[in-house]
């Protein structure tokens, strides 16, 4: 079943809290107040969408625009239900993320995971991301996270 993207609204956010507490439960999870606060953002710094497939929210991601041309760019969350992960719903996400950044002006695209997220790292491996940093007990559970970043300029100076 093919997703479709479309922007996320506040109607959106029991589902989306849903969504967080099953697939983040130990990191802690966003509440429907950390996302209506990200909400408020848009579009000035803030840049939120869904995926549906047949009527129902099946993913979600978040961008932290860059402040001027040139800076970074942050996915702030990114996520997919368990029922339709490995079936390109999070590359579509993951591609629009990284498309509205370089529409932004964004020279590089950051994240941050935990590093003992195995299934994360090999997507975002394979979307381009490098490990750049170590975050020291920054997830629950004294856990570590890792910063990854994917340079957009080369692309982007390509496409000229």
């Amino acid at each position: 079943m093919t997703a479709a993207l479309r922007p996320m609204t506040p109607a959106d956010l029991d589902v989306v809290v849903a969504l967080e507490q099953e697939l983040f439960a130990g990191d802690p999870p966003w509440s429907a107040e950390q996302f209506r606060s990200e909400l408020a953002g848009v579009p000035d710094t803030r840049w939120y969408l869904v995926a549906e497939a047949g009527g129902e929210v099946v993913g979600y991601a978040g961008l932290q625009a860059p402040v001027f041309a040139g800076d970074p760019a942050d996915v702030m969350t990114i996520a997919v239900s368990p029922a339709h992960q490995r079936g390109g719903v999070g590359t579509l996400l993951m591609t629009a993320l990284e498309t509205e950044a370089r529409r932004r002006g964004a020279t590089e695209l950051l994240l941050d995971v935990r590093a003992d997220n195995e299934p994360a790292k090999t997507f975002y491996a394979r979307h381009g991301f490098e490990r750049i940093a170590v975050r020291r007990r920054y997830y629950g559970g004294g856990r570590d996270g890792l910063v990854l970043r994917k340079w957009l300029r080369a692309a982007a100076e390509a496409e000229r």
